[in-house]
């Protein structure tokens, strides 16, 4: 349950940071709000698609670059490998080829016939040069007439063979590996050469197929490199890690012939994407191949890739979280600056309209006094008369009826007075003001009301309020708009506490409390906004504003304490001398 409050939380701080209060049709009116709304989508869009284009291209072309090197720099040492490796193969066939050449032109028939002559020569080759398993004459009919090995293979017929046609018709050759009589993977190279009369004979060596093994092993590769030898059909002459033993067929397709080393993409029988390095080995069966899949070669890459991919990522999230920031800061400024500027001109158009009524008031103040003054000497007049005649007849009966002229005369005086000091209000005056009788004066425009309604007003001032010096007009168009919010607010019969205290020796705080409706929680954050209101059909939303603004400039604080159905406090500090601007 906790965790779930908990998630509610952080969506819900989302939701103010997504969308800020100028998105919600409620703190806006629609078109403003498509307006902002608009705004901050363009700009989001803009921005985005400025700074996360190039971001997206640059890590595009890297991946695709860094692909082509690492491919590159996979394959190079492939085939440098691969064509050292050859060599090595070449050199070591080429030299025993050699040797075989040399004895056989350097022997007749008749010498190497000889079994103790053909003993001590596979001796020194086997000392000299090594590999050598066996060695064998073989005449023209495919005989072999002389033979040195751990086989008893004299007297033999090798006219059957493939590589005994091959030798007869090439000169010389290198079988494949073959099981032959022997039951042993194993290879021949074999030596021709002529008789004077015509006739030839050939001088056959036999090598175990385990001497590619050896060669192979010296040669250093990557440990997940398979590196195997096979002939042009695809049999395989030494065993393959991947593909099988040895004289059984490579899973891999045999290249196509190059007399050089090559390094190609191909596909096993299984469908894994393979990476193969091959060179043929010079004038033999043999087809030096080095297969690694691509998973393996390229598990490095996929890393880096993934490494861009997630850097990439990253940077695409904070570039937005930055952007939709930066855009709803920028946004919100906006709003708040049409705000104040439709506020201003509000204040400004209300101020003008106070300045209008002010002046109207005085005019018609002005109109009033002076038949009030006619009237107050006229009937002053009168009652002197009547005083000065001591028989005037109904004497009491006429100074009955003077006397109320005289006191209305005197309540429209007064009346009329307050008006002024209230409209008064265009240019800006410090003076010393006594807090007690400015709220008094205030009180006096809404005593009809408060009576008509029956809303009980109790005032408590303390003993030690100090008089301040603050601007009067002001102060009283803030004490009148906090307590019109208040008759507003109670029911006929509610009740309206107002206080004064001092608060230390450097201000004063006037609190006015109701016992009305109340203001919710989520409305009490938004009171003073411009703009805001409650009163749907003829509330303007700058009363509470221009009040929290005139306080402000007077160098003072407004704080509100509500709460629905128990009613609302406002609290206004104000400085006892105030402080040049």
């Amino acid at each position: 349950m906790n965790q779930g409050k908990g998630l509610l939380a952080k969506l819900g701080r989302l939701q103010r940071f997504l969308l800020p209060p100028w998105w919600t049709e409620e703190e806006e009116p629609h078109k403003m709000s498509l307006r902002y709304r608009w705004l901050w989508v363009s700009g989001v869009l803009s921005a985005l698609l400025v700074s996360l284009t190039p971001l997206v291209a640059m890590t595009v072309i890297n991946i695709y670059e860094y692909q082509k090197a690492f491919e590159a720099e996979i394959q190079f040492p492939v085939q440098r490998q691969v064509s050292n490796t050859r060599r090595s193969i070449e050199f070591f066939l080429e030299e025993r080829r050699a040797a075989l050449n040399f004895i056989i032109h350097d022997n007749t028939f008749e010498a190497l016939s000889e079994q103790e002559r053909l003993t001590g020569i596979f001796k020194n080759m086997k000392e000299f040069f090594g590999g050598f398993v066996d060695v064998g004459l073989i005449d023209s009919q495919g005989i072999q007439r002389s033979y040195v090995g751990p086989y008893g293979l004299k007297g033999r017929s090798y006219e059957q063979q493939v590589w005994f046609d091959e030798t007869v018709l090439r000169g010389s050759n290198v079988s494949d590996v073959f099981l032959g009589y022997r039951k042993f993977p194993h290879f021949v190279i074999a030596v021709k050469n002529e008789k004077r009369d015509g006739d030839f004979y050939i001088l056959r060596a036999t090598f175990n197929a385990e001497i590619f093994d050896n060669l192979l092993a010296s040669i250093e590769f990557r440990p997940s490199s398979d590196v195997f030898i096979v002939n042009r059909a695809g049999v395989l002459q030494t065993p393959s890690r991947s593909n099988g033993p040895i004289l059984s067929m490579t899973q891999l397709p045999v290249p196509p012939y190059s007399d050089r080393t090559e390094v190609r993409d191909v596909v096993d029988r299984d469908g894994h994407p393979t990476l193969v390095g091959y060179a043929y080995i010079k004038d033999s069966p043999f087809v030096l191949m080095v297969a690694e899949r691509h998973e393996t070669l390229m598990k490095d890459w996929i890393t880096l890739r993934r490494n861009l991919l997630i850097f990439l990522i990253v940077s695409m999230v904070l570039i937005t979280v930055f952007v939709l920031a930066g855009s709803r800061n920028m946004v919100t400024r906006i709003w708040e600056a049409d705000l104040k500027r439709a506020s201003v001109l509000h204040q400004i158009e209300y101020t003008n309209k106070m300045a209008s009524i002010g002046r109207l008031a005085a005019g018609v103040a002005h109109e009033i006094n002076n038949p009030m003054a006619i009237i107050n000497e006229k009937a002053g007049l009168m009652k002197d008369l009547m005083m000065l005649e001591e028989e005037f007849p109904k004497k009491e009966k006429f100074l009955s009826l003077v006397d109320p002229i005289l006191t209305s005369v005197d309540r429209c005086r007064t009346i009329t007075h307050r008006l002024l000091g209230f409209a008064k209000r265009m240019d800006v005056r410090v003076e010393t003001i006594h807090m007690d009788l400015l709220i008094r004066e205030v009180l006096s425009f809404l005593e009809k009301e408060s009576s008509y309604r029956n809303i009980t007003i109790h005032l408590s001032f303390a003993d030690d309020l100090v008089p301040i010096q603050s601007d009067r007009g002001q102060l009283q168009q803030v004490f009148l708009n906090i307590l019109n919010n208040a008759f507003a607010a109670v029911k006929d019969g509610g009740r309206i506490d107002i206080s004064a205290e001092p608060r230390g020796i450097e201000k004063v705080a006037v609190t006015i409390t109701d016992n009305g409706v109340g203001i919710s929680e989520e409305n009490i954050k938004h009171i003073f906004e411009p703009f805001f209101t409650t009163k749907e059909k003829y509330g303007t939303g700058l009363g509470l504003s221009i009040t929290h603004g005139i306080v402000e400039k007077l160098g003072g604080q407004i704080e509100v304490r509500s709460a629905l159905g128990e009613g609302t406090s406002f609290v206004v500090t104000l400085p006892v001398q105030r402080r040049e601007e």
